[in-house]
């Protein structure tokens, strides 16, 4: 019995192309709270960031529980509820950017709907921008005296295999940090016991119900834990090979109503 639908939010719930939220989904999510189904996010963005940006989705007053920073954050207002757990420490974060230094990619700590840089170049502007996220120039060494969700390093496409290469290469026993491609300009690290299905687990044991009550769609890498673990998973036609493979259904693209046509064949 599925009491609870979660979604990805960039090329599952929002489209890459048009950067909404389709009509259709809107109804579909609509028609799932009606029925009582709870409805929710877990994203790789930030909550405050995430939170943001319901208007401009349409989903304003919708969205019953968060879960934000890849599993990492977890807000659920009816239960009062409003984590961050397993933050990097700012140590750990300073040696992955030494590593990873001569690359051409900048690294960006999200916190509290900001984007946060060491400096200002196209990159960091084409994630804020598309994103919708301000970001802010900080000095660096002093930003991270404090612990952070994660740190991610923006940079163009082709850069993307040199800081794939570079990242399998730090064996720094002191750093613990798992890392993982989720854009073709994004690469993040974050603590390894974070993940979008322990975000899921904490939003279950809150809400009096089961990993197999609920029902994920996803479409990146960085969703592909959740659509294996969580009762039902389902991948959009526009997800990568390994969410496809994970998923328990494939439906149509994010473009092509895919989670409308789930929802109306499957769960109403």
């Amino acid at each position: 019995m599925i009491r609870a639908v979660f979604f990805d939010i960039d090329g599952t719930l929002v489209s890459l192309k048009t950067k909404r939220c389709p009509d259709s989904t809107k109804a579909a999510i609509r028609a799932l709270r009606e029925r009582g189904v709870l409805f929710g996010l877990c994203t790789g963005r930030d909550a405050q960031a995430t939170e943001a940006m319901f208007e401009l989705w349409g989903i304003d007053g919708l969205v019953d529980v968060l879960v934000g920073c890849g599993g990492a954050e977890v807000i659920d207002r009816a239960h009062g509820i409003n984590e961050l757990s397993y933050p990097l420490p700012g140590e750990t974060i300073a040696r992955i950017c030494e590593h990873m230094a001569d690359l051409p990619a900048t690294p960006v700590c999200p916190r509290n709907g900001v984007l946060y840089v060491p400096e200002s170049n196209a990159c960091v502007e084409h994630l804020s921008r598309v994103d919708g996220v301000p970001y802010k120039v900080v000095d660096f060494a002093e930003f991270l005296r404090d612990p952070q969700a994660k740190v991610m390093f923006t940079m163009a496409p082709e850069a993307m295999p040199q800081v794939i290469e570079r990242a399998s290469t730090l064996a720094d026993d002191t750093v613990k940090a798992a890392a993982l491609q989720t854009t073709q300009r994004l690469y993040e690290f974050m603590d390894p016991r974070v993940s979008k299905t322990r975000g899921l687990v904490r939003v279950a044991e809150l809400n009096g119900m089961e990993l197999q009550n609920i029902c994920v769609f996803g479409d990146a890498d960085n969703d592909t834990c959740m659509v294996a673990d969580a009762g039902v998973g389902v991948a959009m036609a526009n997800g990568s090979d390994a969410t496809r493979a994970a998923a328990d259904f494939v439906t149509a693209s994010n473009d092509e109503d895919g989670i409308a046509i789930f929802v109306q064949e499957h769960l109403l």
